[in-house]
């Protein structure tokens, strides 16, 4: 799916220096920080460490995997295990049908019109909904669908899930070194960086838009931009998924069609789906299949 890098991306090192170490320093002090201060940076290092495992899955900073493994799979979300991000986004770029809830498994669509799943679907087709109900339910999601794994592929599960562990309780005896209880971690960084991670998924693919990724571009620049490393330009990160993220703004200015959905950047967004569904939760095949 990647194609292997030539040498170090030494941006992507500074960059992960960057996060661990702004990470290190914010738990570290947190006992000084008032709590929006403190929720605003922890989501933004938790969010920013996602962008970076982002890249990591993808082939960078160096040629070797393991080293891009051990840079990328401290598990500062708790929740997500690094081996269970890179088996669903991989299969996410093989999908020959992206968005279509029976082929890719980062799609956000439903089979079924009905149920618990779907109503929670039709809250986070909103913005707001998405960025309110969002984290606690994707969440949620995972571990249902990762306790129903566990009866189908037991040794899957574990080869994910021990080094994940490990790794939890590594960042949880920094917690416990630095005194930051637990919950607070949970409220102040896990959820929003969720959140931010969701704000960028949020529009970025969409069953009915053309090419063949289903990808959509949001021209953001600056702080987001750099939180998410790029991959708002989500339509050129999937004409070109071995890129690094610093090429990204000159591969999406060097496309000669550019079909896809584009917004101005996520003030658009917000103005027009904070209230309003980006759409239907159904896939639209499923929904032509119920109809016809």
């Amino acid at each position: 799916m990647t194609k292997r890098v030539r040498s170090i991306e030494w941006p992507t090192v500074v960059l992960a220096v960057a996060i661990h170490g702004g990470w290190l320093a914010v738990t570290a002090a947190h006992a000084a920080l008032p709590w929006p201060v403190l929720a605003l940076l922890g989501g933004w290092f938790v969010a920013w460490h996602g962008s970076l495992q982002h890249e990591t899955i993808h082939g960078h900073p160096t040629r070797w995997r393991r080293v891009n493994d051990l840079i990328g799979g401290v598990p500062l979300s708790l929740w997500l295990p690094y081996g269970a991000y890179r088996r669903t986004h991989e299969a996410h770029h093989r999908s020959p049908h992206p968005t279509h809830p029976g082929h890719d498994p980062e799609s956000r669509y439903v089979a079924d019109g009905g149920g618990i799943v779907a109503v929670v679907a039709r809250w986070r087709a909103t913005l707001v909904g998405q960025l309110l109900v969002g984290p606690v339910a994707a969440i949620a999601l995972f571990l249902a669908g990762e306790a129903r794994r566990l009866r189908s592929d037991p040794a899957g599960v574990a080869r994910e899930w021990g080094p994940h562990l490990i790794g939890v309780a590594l960042v949880l005896g920094w917690l416990h070194l630095i005194a930051l209880p637990v919950g607070t971690y949970l409220l102040c960084f896990v959820l929003p960086g969720q959140a931010a991670s969701l704000l960028r998924g949020f529009a970025e693919h969409r069953a009915d838009a053309p090419g063949p990724s289903r990808a959509a571009t949001v021209a953001s620049r600056g702080p987001l931009a750099l939180l998410f490393l790029n991959n708002n330009l989500h339509a050129a990160h999937h004409a070109v998924p071995a890129a690094p993220w610093y090429r990204l703004p000159t591969i999406e200015r060097a496309r000669a069609e550019r079909p896809e959905p584009r917004y101005r950047g996520y003030r658009e967004v917000l103005r027009r789906f904070a209230i309003a569904p980006h759409d239907a939760v159904r896939h639209p095949a499923l929904r032509d299949r119920a109809h016809g």
